[in-house]
């Protein structure tokens, strides 16, 4: 399974809140489950992260298939603003959804719960990328998809 994960996952394993479930996500990496899936866009995003965020992304980004802006991703992108799903201050975030959905991602994953997992944008995202001849993506938390079989707790 291809996932795509955006820069607030690689980040939200130094946040209190979002650490153990994205920890669980990368483990999840490491251990064969997914193949991890990021982007130029998250690249530039995490250059001025603090050093530790960096160097975490540097060692997922060795592993992971990094996919480039491409003209497609970002008329992807401008039908989502145009669609009103976001407006023009967000339209990184619909960079991020676009780009996922153009390179064939089965889910994307983002503790972004205002402009990408949203119950209320979710639909219209998959809406546009239906009508603009592209496969339906999934859009979750890592909460959603970290295998719970195996949870100590």
């Amino acid at each position: 399974m291809r996932i795509y994960a955006d820069t607030s996952v690689f980040g939200g394993v130094f946040d209190a809140e979002f650490a153990s479930p994205s920890r669980r996500f990368f483990a999840e990496v490491d251990a064969g489950r997914f193949t991890l899936v990021t982007s130029a866009i998250v690249e530039a995003e995490i250059e001025p992260a603090p050093e530790h965020i960096r160097e975490f992304f540097a060692r997922y980004v060795k592993v992971a298939e990094v996919v480039h802006l491409s003209q497609e991703a970002i008329q992807l992108q401008q039908q989502y603003v145009s669609s009103g799903i976001v407006t023009e201050k967000s339209t990184e975030d619909a960079l991020h959804v676009a780009v996922a959905t153009v390179s064939q991602c089965n889910l994307i994953v983002s503790w972004n719960f205002k402009h990408i997992v949203h119950f209320d944008k979710i639909p219209k995202y998959n809406a546009v990328n239906t009508l603009s001849g592209y496969g339906q993506i999934g859009i979750y938390s890592p909460l959603e998809v970290i295998n719970y079989d195996y949870d100590d707790s």
